[in-house]
Parts: structure tokens; sequence; C-alpha cells
């Protein structure tokens, strides 16, 4: 009777799945993420996750895709832009372990706060001065100090940042880090940077992960391991800023009428998963393969959370002064981190 049952609820459940309204633009997202695998394939320089991006944006503006990705996929592509990119932050912690933090030594620590600080600060500043709107200031912050559009979505998920806000700053970080991976390479021979000093430069400047591995890996392994574990220490400063962030806005909440239970979550859930991955990692329990599985599933996330993200960018906001200044912060900011890396890594290895 059981076997009976199970034979008829299954399709049942299937077809019910089916007519979900999240199953279109999911789809869409598991499309673009298998076209950006196939496409870095063919183009190795570029980094999958800039290419789900990218593809994102296409969707959102060819005329072929335009309308569904803005009608039937759009609940879907939103489901990816939120629930997969919180996913994707989590699975993020198991590529870092406290031991690789220790390795680096403390200049190379402080140096990494010191620019990541002042970058936030300093971008955040300078957008407000020159009358950029919204949270876009503190996301582009966010992006070209820690981790790029990782970034841009975690913090925006704290903030609860408007849809289009989120989408602008992923647009505009995600450019800046695709001229990092021509213009960096082109500067190590001029700037006489060895190997090291390069690898730690890159992984100090350059926005997303897989940009600083296509930067990096120019000038030769011990360029690309420097630069990745320079990298990931930037990357676990996510963690403190989000968290940092949930508090000060949920003090904000404090004695509003209308707070109710929309106030946001001391330490958002996604963010003290990130802190147990890394934990979880930093105890050598997990083996190559795991963390090498993991990894994939890491990335395909990402992929699938960035093109919902991209597909989100609404390009004509960026054509208009209010857009041509977003762009500008961007490209300043990324200017000031690559300097002020650049003077840090000099000066912790000279």
């Amino acid at each position: 009777m059981n076997r009976v049952a199970e034979a008829l609820l299954v399709p049942l459940t299937i077809k019910s799945w089916s007519r979900h309204p999240a199953v279109p633009g999911l789809t869409l997202a598991a499309t673009g993420v298998l076209l950006a695998t196939a496409l870095h394939e063919a183009l190795p320089a570029v980094p999958t996750l800039t290419l789900a991006v990218l593809l994102g944006i296409s969707a959102a503006h060819l005329p072929g895709t335009r309308e569904f990705a803005r009608s039937s996929a759009k609940a879907g592509l939103a489901v990816a832009a939120k629930r997969l990119m919180r996913a994707g932050v989590v699975l993020l912690g198991l590529q870092l372990s406290l031991t690789d933090v220790t390795r680096l030594g403390l200049p190379v620590v402080v140096m990494v706060l010191s620019v990541v600080l002042v970058a936030l600060v300093g971008t955040y500043w300078l957008g407000r001065w020159w009358g950029v709107s919204g949270d876009l200031p503190l996301l582009v912050a966010a992006g070209c100090a820690i981790c790029g559009a990782s970034a841009i979505g975690a913090v925006g998920q704290v903030t609860r940042s408007k849809e289009d806000d989120i989408a602008g700053a992923v647009a505009v970080v995600t450019l800046c880090g695709t001229l990092a991976i021509a213009v960096l390479p082109s500067l190590h021979t001029f700037l006489g940077m060895d190997t090291v000093q390069f690898g730690r430069w890159a992984g100090a400047s350059v926005h997303d992960v897989g940009q600083v591995v296509a930067t990096a890996q120019t000038a030769g392994p011990a360029a690309l391991r420097e630069a990745v574990l320079v990298k990931l220490m930037r990357v676990v400063l996510l963690a403190p800023l989000t968290a940092g962030m949930a508090v000060v806005l949920r003090r904000s909440w404090i004695g509003r009428d209308d707070a109710g239970d929309e106030r946001p979550p001391a330490l958002p859930l996604f963010v003290v998963g990130f802190l147990a991955m890394v934990l979880l990692r930093s105890t050598g329990l997990l083996g190559a393969t795991v963390l090498e599985w993991a990894g994939t599933v890491q990335h395909l996330v990402l992929a699938a959370a960035l093109f919902g993200l991209g597909a989100a960018a609404n390009l004509s906001t960026l054509a208009g002064a209010a857009g041509r200044r977003v762009l500008l912060l961007g490209l300043a900011s990324w200017a000031g981190v690559a300097g002020l890396s650049y003077a840090g890594v000099l000066l912790t290895t000279g």
C-alpha cells in the first residue's frame, strides 16, 4: 500500500513543483551558469562568476529574453539573488582556515585590515559627497573593500537595500574587477614587483575571488598562492562587517512603532553559518575531497546568485548623470584600493 501511495504522490509532487512560480527563473539561472561555465572553458582569463553577472545583465536587456526575465522568470531570479546568495556566502567560509590567517603574519594582517577600513570609509564618504543616492555608496564600498559582488549581496541582505541599488552596485564593481584582470598584470614588471609582492597586491586590491585568481596566475603559482591567502583574509572580514551593520540597524529600530517583527536580527543567520564553516574548516576534519566538492557547489551557487543579481540590473539607470556618478565612484574606489594596497605590500615585504 505504501509503495502504491508513493507511486501516486511522487508524480503529483513533481507536477506541483513544476508549477511553482520560482521554477522558470531558477531554470534560467541554471542555464546561465552552464553557459558561463562553458564560456570560461573557452576564455579561461575571464572568471565564471564575472561571466555569470554579464550573462544575467544580457538576459535582462536582450530582446529575445528581456520580457521573460522581467515577467515569468522574475520570481525565480529573485530567489536566486537572495537565498542562493546567502547559501553561497555560507559555503564561502569553507575556503578559509584560521591557520591560513596566522600564516600571513601580523604585518600583512594589519595591512589588509587597514586597506579594508580605509576603502570602506573613504568610498562611502566619497559617494555621499558626490550625491550618490540610496544604499549605493555603502554597497559599492563593501564590494570594492571586501569581495566584490558576494559582499554586495551579503550587505544588501542585511540592509534590505532596493533591488536596483544592489544590481547597480554589482554591475559597477564587476566592471572594475574585470578591468583589474587586464591592468594589474601589465604593471607587474613596470613596478618592479617580485612574485610574492604581486600576488599579495592582487589579493589585497582585486574584488572578486575569481578575478583575483585570473589576475595572480599570470605571475605563476607562488603569486597565486599569496594572492588567494590575502584575498581570503579580506573575505573573512565580511562577517564582522555584516554583523556590525545588523547591530546598528537593529538599534535604529528600537522604539519605532512600526518595527513589529521586521527588526533585523542581531546576527544574520547566514553570517553565523559563514563563521561556523570557517571554524569547521579550521578543525582539519574535512578531507580534500569534501572541500573540493564543497568548493564546486559554492562556485555554482554563487554563479546562479550573481546571474540573478545581474538580471535585476537596469543599465538605463546607469546611463544618466546619477549612473555616471556611481560608475565614477566605483572606478575611484578601485584605483584608491589598488594604490593603498600597493603601498601596504611594499611596506610589509620591503
